[in-house]
């Protein structure tokens, strides 16, 4: 679904007339296309004094990656990203210097920017002090994404377990942060903890060898995920329910993988994805949990079926299919190593008028998958969320334009995300490298949410 608004106020007179008018002008989102560079320009490191050894540590990292890397600011510079560095800081007013410099250099920043923290977590017995300033940068990070303009995005990376400035997951995260990958995440902090990780050979393909299951690929976003995954160098399994065969076999020929006609609500669901990931491609590396259905209703007019229904599609079926996929963890009846990823949502974070029952499914995804990671660690593996704000699908057309046009503005980002926005993010969550995260929900929202 096209977003007109938007299309009309960056090109031609309507361009004009909006600016000499006032009227809110969303940026058009920079998105992955490969080749083109990481970031829209030169990247400028600032830290705390105590963090200057990790801030020089990231600094000799992203001059690697090719990077146009500064360590002091300019008044010539238009900048493509600004990574502010605050590990070591102890008290609230070490950071000042750090923080300012940062605000001092926003007007520079590119179309498209990037703004993002990388810190540490508050932990149980850390000084008074210590822990105002861990929570601080928190308040700070999602607050300044709420200013930036133009497109861009402020994100953060929080080290947990004193997992290394430079480690594996923390690099990945950086880059998909810095990235065009994350064009619709913003205002976002991702814990990061210690993983044993190795960086891909190729960071176009980081998931180049892997299998990965996606369900409710027929179409719309699980479509796009499937895409995505191809394209970064798995060999994806489509699932959808029968019903859906005609547009399940169009996306896995799509991405040239293979289909498989399933209702994920079935008992043996899980071992029927097991066994044909195992005898069509030889193995199992990423679970995607995408299937899920709307029925939508204030809870005074809901019958039985249209709760059941959406439990049952939305929260039970990822249950059992983990189950079936992880066993007991005793045994080899299990996946080892197995990144499992589930479609959240917004609506089980906020609510949501009229949906009672998807937002408990939804709330229930999150829940599970923080209970699940443990589980899944214990195998090697990862279990996370992703969850989708408003997403431009056929489901969103839907809605009354009014309400469809309120709902689009209402993020930092002013406009609706596209699907592959929410396959970005799972892309970067069933890599390898992403093994120190573990446990967390992404948003895929543009900041839709007070506070969040």
């Amino acid at each position: 679904m096209t977003d007109s608004y938007t299309k009309a106020v960056n090109s031609g007179f309507t361009k004009t007339l909006a600016t000499k008018l006032g009227l809110p002008r969303p940026a058009v989102l920079r998105r992955f296309r490969a080749g083109d560079p990481l970031t829209v320009g030169p990247v400028l490191v600032v830290s705390d004094e105590a963090s200057t050894g990790d801030a020089d540590a990231l600094a000799r990292v992203l001059l690697g990656w090719g990077l146009d890397v500064r360590r002091q600011p300019t008044d010539d510079t238009r900048w493509g990203a600004v990574l502010l560095v605050l590990t070591e800081a102890e008290r609230p007013t070490d950071v000042s210097a750090a923080v300012l410099a940062v605000g001092s250099v926003l007007r520079r920043l590119a179309t498209n920017g990037r703004v993002v923290t990388v810190s540490r977590a508050a932990a149980e017995g850390d000084a008074p002090a210590l822990a105002a300033v861990r929570n601080g940068v928190d308040g700070f990070l999602r607050s300044l994404a709420k200013e930036l303009r133009a497109g861009a995005t402020g994100n953060g990376i929080v080290l947990t377990d004193d997992a290394a400035v430079d480690a594996p997951s923390v690099l990945s995260t950086l880059r998909f942060f810095l990235s065009a990958r994350s064009a619709y995440v913003d205002g976002q902090l991702l814990p990061v903890g210690p993983a044993d990780a190795d960086l891909p050979a190729d960071w176009d393909r980081p998931l180049a060898g892997q299998v990965a299951v996606v369900t409710g690929a027929a179409r719309g976003i699980g479509a796009a995920i499937a895409k995505t995954l191809a394209r970064d160098g798995a060999t994806v399994v489509c699932v959808d329910v029968p019903a859906a065969g005609e547009g399940l076999a169009r996306t896995a020929n799509a991405v040239g993988g293979t289909a498989l006609q399933l209702d994920v609500t079935s008992d043996d669901a899980g071992r029927r994805i097991l066994e044909h990931a195992r005898t069509r491609h030889g193995g199992l590396d990423v679970v995607v949990h995408n299937a899920g259905i709307l029925r939508d209703k204030l809870l005074a007019n809901m019958k039985p079926a249209q709760w059941d229904a959406v439990i049952a599609v939305n929260l039970e079926a990822q249950l059992r299919i983990n189950d079936q996929l992880l066993g007991d963890g005793s045994g080899d009846d299990g996946v080892d190593g197995l990144r499992i990823v589930s479609l959240a949502s917004t609506s089980g974070i906020a609510g949501n008028k009229g949906q009672t029952n998807y937002g408990f499914s939804k709330a229930g995804v999150i829940g599970h998958t923080r209970a699940t990671a443990p589980l899944a660690a214990s195998r090697g593996g990862t279990a996370n969320a992703v969850a989708p704000g408003f997403i431009e699908t056929e489901m969103t057309s839907s809605i009354p334009f009014a309400t469809r046009e309120v709902a689009r503005r209402l993020n930092s980002l002013q406009q609706g995300g596209q699907p592959v926005d929410v396959a970005e993010a799972i892309a970067f969550l069933a890599s390898p490298a992403a093994a120190g995260v573990n446990g967390q929900v992404l948003r895929v929202c543009g900041q839709n949410l007070v506070g969040r």
